[in-house]
């Protein structure tokens, strides 16, 4: 394979070793394993591009688009065999302001590695690219796809920016296919990836299928193999892998389909069943929460949500996300509009979870009424049903009655803060208002300290007292609760927080000639505490009617 200007893939390059250069930027994650052998120009011209997009287009652009993947599947599925006879498919790239080498080499994989037969089209979304080479000279390329495959490649144009959810949706619109994948512009399938999915959809139009992703590497686009796993999410919605369940293993199958709770974020469904259960949420805003979304609606509404073992794409995960830094408040709005449709009463896990006030939380999370219509109409089950029946491994705390940054009333611009981790000793911090002060007050007298666990494999960290030590001590809780460790407190809002064992207060000190408080467990001295958001009624003074 011949380089644009010989410049080597990699430092394990079989093109012959050059003098190394001085690295520019030692401190870029680019050039940490890539780039070695790179000349000053070379190394800026790469940084500048990595800096704009996220990913490594220097050498994007001097890989071929048909590059071969190795096989990431398990040996059995190379022995499975599919029909001929499969529904059709339509596959949705989404982008905007992607390089045009990924977007091409995704092309380019999807026609390599499809059935002709199956494979029906291939449309492509620009949520509003400003880059001038996504327009006209796009355009461009996928006249030349077209001469070899006439009439395959489609392209939807939003003329303002829309965001991931409304793109995927007028992907959908666009579509034609018995089935349609929905994928990102940034990645490459692998062999016989759409057989798997076209063969189960066959079986059951009402199941949701997520492929298994790999990771092609940021800097130097090699892939990486990810083991199987169920996707899952915590109470803010953020997406996660969870374990495959038991029922899974007892199959002896390791090509067979993996009962999930919701869908990553790339997914592939009957076009028509996709659109009798309401596609996607068009209120979602910008990016985030729609995949969970979705695998919740459809578990609750008839369907179901499988990832499929030999179903794999490479999809490449970028250092950074250069389009829009802060996902926060889009995430927080969109995860509150899930609630507020889909999980019944136990929505306020994601307000707490957010730290969020319950009552008027100041987040405009849009108009909800179309959902909720749509889920009388679909007679869709409880998020109850959901919780007991498909995702059992999420805790519901109903003791909380306060939670968020915790104040003391000498110094309101410090807060209780979890400090450094690995360690146990909590500091006061300057209020940020982030997960390590995020505190969760119970009416059984625990004070959870630095965010809020969501699943049952996972650990909450409680504050404790050792009756003898100046410091108060973190203690993950069910270790708290085996050694016996003084882990309760009396709290009211406003008043002192007093361990009911050792009968000291948590409260702030001065250091001799500083002007910083430290926080320590000693006499009750009537200090007072504010925390952030109450539950209902706790906390409030009763008043005489």
């Amino acid at each position: 394979m011949k380089l644009a200007d010989d410049i080597p893939l990699s430092e394990n390059s079989n093109i012959e070793a050059k003098k190394e250069q001085k690295i520019e930027f030692p401190d870029s994650p680019l050039f940490r394993v890539w780039g070695k052998d790179l000349k000053k120009e070379q190394q800026i011209a790469a940084q500048e591009l990595f800096l704009k997009y996220g990913y490594n287009v220097y050498l994007s652009d001097r890989l071929p688009l048909e590059r071969s993947l190795k096989d990431t599947r398990v040996p059995r599925c190379l022995e499975k065999r599919y029909p001929h006879d499969l529904p059709t498919l339509s596959v949705i790239l989404i982008f905007f302001n992607e390089a045009t080498s990924i977007i091409l080499r995704a092309i380019t994989s999807i026609i390599n590695r499809t059935p002709s037969h199956l494979l029906k089209e291939i449309i492509l979304v620009d949520d509003f690219s400003t880059n001038e080479e996504l327009k006209e000279p796009l355009d461009e390329h996928i006249k030349n796809y077209n001469v070899l495959h006439p009439g395959l490649l489609k392209i939807v144009r939003h003329q303002k920016r829309k965001g991931l959810t409304t793109a995927r949706i007028s992907g959908w619109n666009a579509s034609s296919a018995d089935v349609v994948v929905i994928l990102d512009a940034h990645i490459e399938v692998n062999l016989e990836w759409a057989e798997p999915i076209l063969s189960r959809i066959k079986e059951d139009r009402t199941v949701i299928i997520s492929p298994v992703f790999d990771n092609i590497r940021f800097d130097d686009f090699e892939l990486v193999r990810y083991t199987e796993a169920a996707d899952g999410f915590d109470w803010a919605l953020w997406c996660l892998y969870e374990a495959i369940p038991e029922d899974w293993y007892a199959l002896k199958d390791e090509t067979a389909p993996i009962r999930s709770p919701s869908v990553m974020g790339i997914l592939a469904a009957n076009r028509k069943f996709l659109g009798e259960i309401g596609v996607l949420d068009g209120g979602m805003h910008i990016y985030g929460g729609e995949n969970v979304e979705l695998g919740i609606r459809a578990w609750q509404c008839g369907g179901k949500v499988e990832v499929l073992p030999c179903s794999r794409v490479a999809h490449l995960e970028r250092a950074h996300k250069p389009y829009l830094l802060d996902l926060s408040l889009a995430m927080k709005q969109n995860a509150l509009r899930v609630a507020e449709v889909w999980m019944d009463e136990y929505k306020y896990m994601v307000y707490y979870a957010w730290n969020v006030p319950i009552e008027n939380p100041g987040i405009n999370y849009g108009d909800v009424s179309s959902r909720k219509k749509l889920r009388e109409k679909l007679n869709c089950k409880s998020f109850d049903w959901y919780i007991k029946n498909v995702y059992p491994n999420l805790v519901l705390q109903t003791a909380i009655v306060g939670y968020g940054t915790i104040k003391n009333e000498l110094s309101e611009d410090i807060c209780i803060d979890q400090g450094p981790v690995p360690g146990n000793t909590p500091i006061m911090y300057s209020c940020h208002g982030y997960s390590p002060q995020h505190m969760f007050y119970l009416s059984t007298g625990e004070l959870y300290v630095g965010g809020l666990r969501s699943r049952r494999n996972t650990v909450d960290r409680c504050m404790t007292d050792s009756g003898e030590r100046e410091l108060p001590i973190i203690e993950q809780c069910n270790e708290a609760i085996a050694k016996e460790l003084n882990m309760h407190w009396d709290f009211k809002q406003g008043s002192s927080i007093i361990n009911r064992k050792t009968k000291r207060c948590l409260e702030i000190v001065k250091e001799q000639e500083s002007p910083y408080y430290r926080l320590v467990m000693q006499n009750c001295t009537g200090q007072k505490w504010i925390i952030q958001h109450t539950v209902k009624n706790w906390g409030k003074k009763e008043t005489k009617g």
